[in-house]
């Protein structure tokens, strides 16, 4: 019987294991410089979380969920987002009396039941970033300037930022009866799935990518002229913000996110891609956003806590690493090491792994082939992995505690004492 990978799942090694790599080093550059300090929830959480949290009307809820049930009868789900287990953990950790804001970065695997696809995965990885208890406009600013110089760092030149307001309960309550009103008049232009949402959460019809639905959203009210006057300050500050930082953002009337915690801004951010590049995508040739987000003001008190306001996003790490590949974005290899150490006879096997592990101390790059015997076979390793210096110990120089370097390129070999080979070594590499 032959295991493979369950569907949707994939392994992560070789050139992909250095971007994934890559991605974290320049988040954890970016979050210590910015003062957010990582925080990983657990893989599996209560289910009831995501239902109260994400939304149960969401698709993620209703949809795409790997839910279980325990030998004790616990109703588990693997996480299929981050933003609800990072507030639990605020919650259960005690943390709303410590100052705020809070903030956590993330980064790891999530779960979602979709068809797999290109780019699409039921098993992925998403990093984020969440600063709780400020309800300040800079605050959103600083989130999606986060994001922004992430993916400009990794490559990312043409970056577009869509913007958007949902606005507070207070004043979406007016804006869901006009869109009500307005989509019922066009109800039979719907595909299935949303009109089923006309009846549970109109708002995520505005998210919709059926092409008859976006047909009847180009006409839809917009939620940006039922503003009340608190969410209309609001905006515009983030608005002035961005414009201050000269990063670059359209407003999309209609974005409005999927899931049913955000309030006020809401944001994408999404590359600017050549036609070739389109091309390479095959089936997903219109935009794709690479990083999202938005304020959820309500999020900490629906999961009993204090009324406390928040603001995030996340980014999904294979979609990056997707499209850093298409758009040639290559990922520079690490220096090879320059030193290979060779060994000939049981005691100089001993001998060696204790010169192996004084050069590791110090920092010098160094490979081995322990497991091999022979002399001739060991310089043939060294000379096709490009190494330029191969120490070599036999019998005689363990026996007299010295050992011999030859330099790969002239043939030339010098012998010299196993307390002088740190310091000879740092001496020629340099």
């Amino acid at each position: 019987m032959k295991f493979q990978s369950p569907t949707g799942m994939h392994d992560i090694l070789g050139k992909d294991m250095m971007y994934f790599q890559k991605i974290e080093k320049v988040c954890q550059d970016v979050a210590d410089f910015y003062g957010f300090r990582r925080i990983e929830t657990p893989i599996l959480e209560d289910t009831k979380l995501f239902e109260k949290g994400t939304g149960f009307s969401t698709d993620i809820v209703q949809k795409e969920m790997f839910s279980l049930r325990t030998k004790g009868g616990d109703y588990l789900t693997l996480r299929p987002e981050a933003t609800p287990g990072i507030v639990r953990s605020y919650l259960q950790k005690g943390m709303e009396n410590l100052p705020k804001p809070i903030k956590f970065w993330h980064l790891g695997p999530f779960f979602r039941y979709e068809r797999p696809q290109a780019g699409r995965f039921r098993e992925f990885n998403q990093f984020g970033f969440e600063s709780i208890g400020m309800d300040k406009p800079i605050i959103d600013v600083q989130i999606i300037q986060i994001f922004f110089n992430i993916l400009k760092e990794l490559g990312f030149k043409d970056l577009t930022i869509e913007i958007n307001t949902i606005g507070c309960p207070e004043c979406r309550s007016e804006y869901k009866r006009k869109l009500i009103k307005y989509l019922k008049s066009n109800q039979s232009n719907l595909c299935s799935d949303c009109k089923r949402r006309l009846k549970e959460n109109p708002l995520r019809i505005l998210d919709c990518k059926n092409e008859k639905c976006q047909e009847v959203i180009k006409s839809a009210p917009q939620m940006i002229e039922h503003l009340c006057k608190d969410c209309h300050s609001h905006f515009k500050n983030v608005l002035e913000f961005l414009e201050e930082l000269e990063l670059p953002y359209s407003l999309n009337p209609y974005l409005v996110r999927g899931l049913d915690y955000y309030t006020r801004t809401v944001f994408e951010i999404f590359p600017n891609l050549s036609e070739k590049e389109k091309e390479s995508l095959g089936q997903e040739r219109g935009k794709i956003a690479l990083a999202g987000g938005g304020r959820y003001d309500n999020l900490v008190k629906l999961l009993g806590g204090k009324e406390t306001p928040a603001c995030g996003g996340a980014a999904g790490v294979e979609r990056i690493i997707r499209l850093m590949k298409v758009m040639g974005k290559k990922i520079p290899t690490k220096k090879q090491p320059q030193v290979f150490l060779a060994q000939v006879g049981v005691l100089s096997k001993r001998r060696a792994l204790k010169i192996f592990e004084d050069l590791r101390e110090n920092n010098i790059k160094i490979v081995e082939a322990f497991y091999k015997d022979s002399l001739v076979e060991q310089l043939k390793i060294a000379d096709k992995l490009g190494i330029k210096f191969v120490l070599i110990l036999g019998q005689k120089e363990a026996i007299d505690n010295e050992i011999i370097i030859r330099h790969m390129d002239t043939g030339k070999q010098t012998i010299i004492p196993f307390k002088k080979i740190v310091k000879h070594l740092k001496k020629i590499i340099k």
